[in-house]
């Protein structure tokens, strides 16, 4: 009798040792889902997509996990940097820009992926069409073929005289060619002529610079691009010495003393990124969620650059927001 007392209580001790004390905590963080998120390196909107899943009851921390993972910061390769991404197998991936979906993309072909801020996915590949992605991607696009058209025309109305309009772009990047195809054909509508200035290195913008400060344009439009992005400060610097009135697709180019910059509301953009999110948390495939395009384009108006060009904004150019 006294041995199977003994038995039992050692018995008892030896499953109470190998039962975790904090099992139910550990279930409910198993539960939680989990976000991984690919940039090339923090920027403000980031922020809008976690007010957008706050907006729509997510609390980090609580009910959701978000893994952040900057490209440039950690000194990887896109590729390898989603690879990591991948390992920790998150529930969701969230690519801003083009560099990080692609890298995503050829990493996993399971984990739904949302795409943010990609100018044509189509033809960079990401979804057969925006209206049935059909695959583990989806997302919200930046609208480029539009973006290239209001460019020429805020350009015309800066500019009323501008007759021709310096196309600085990256054929390298698969959206190249239909915005500029799309550019090309709304010139004659604007009342212009274009001609395009391929770079594809950073040492390509010496070679444009030297032949644009030969032969002069009327006007400047660098179509969105993360290379050209990495050397907005030179771009910038250019056409401010030069006096060329120049609109970018990005408003940090505005913010580093450019003209004007156009495009999609990305505090918009980002927060409905959150939506796609919830969506997919919800049971939604990517597969059926078509890409959105944006409804809102914005106008950033640097006050100081159009002073020193002696430019004045005419009425009909509605300004969202004006950097001095």
């Amino acid at each position: 009798m006294g041995i199977r007392i003994i038995f039992r209580i050692v018995f008892c001790t030896v499953l109470a040792l190998h039962v975790p004390q904090n099992a139910e905590s550990q279930e409910s963080k198993t539960t939680i889902p989990r976000i991984g998120y690919l940039g090339m390196t923090p920027r403000p909107p980031d922020e809008d997509f976690r007010r957008g899943l706050r907006e729509l009851g997510y609390e980090e921390g609580k009910n959701i996990f978000i893994e952040f993972h900057w490209i440039e910061a950690s000194g990887h390769t896109p590729a390898q940097e989603a690879d990591n991404l991948v390992r920790s197998k998150p529930d969701i991936i969230v690519a801003v820009a083009s560099p990080a979906t692609q890298a995503v993309k050829d990493a996993t072909s399971t984990i739904p992926i949302i795409f943010v801020g990609i100018g044509d996915p189509v033809a960079y590949g990401f979804v057969p069409s925006l209206a049935h992605p059909g695959g583990n991607l989806t997302g919200l696009s930046s609208g480029l073929l539009e973006i290239g058209t209001k460019a020429l025309q805020i350009l015309k109305e800066l500019a009323p005289s501008a007759e021709l309009i310096a196309i600085i772009s990256n054929p390298d990047n698969p959206g190249d060619l239909p915005t500029r195809k799309a550019i090309e054909n709304a010139a004659p509508v604007v009342g212009v002529k274009v001609a395009n200035y391929p770079v594809s290195k950073p040492d390509d913008l010496t070679r444009v610079f030297d032949t644009l400060a030969k032969a002069p344009p009327d006007g400047l439009y660098v179509i969105p691009d993360h290379l050209l992005f990495t050397q907005r400060e030179r771009l910038v610097e250019f056409a401010a010495k030069n006096k060329l009135p120049a609109v970018y697709g990005l408003r940090e180019y505005v913010l580093s003393g450019g003209l004007v910059a156009i495009g999609p509301n990305r505090t918009d953009m980002y927060r409905r990124a959150a939506s796609y999110v919830d969506k997919i948390l919800k049971g939604a495939s990517p597969a059926d969620l078509p890409v959105e395009q944006p409804t809102r384009f914005e106008l950033i108006l640097n006050t100081k650059a159009a002073a020193e060009l002696g430019l004045s904004v005419p009425i009909s150019v509605m300004v969202d927001e004006v950097i001095e």
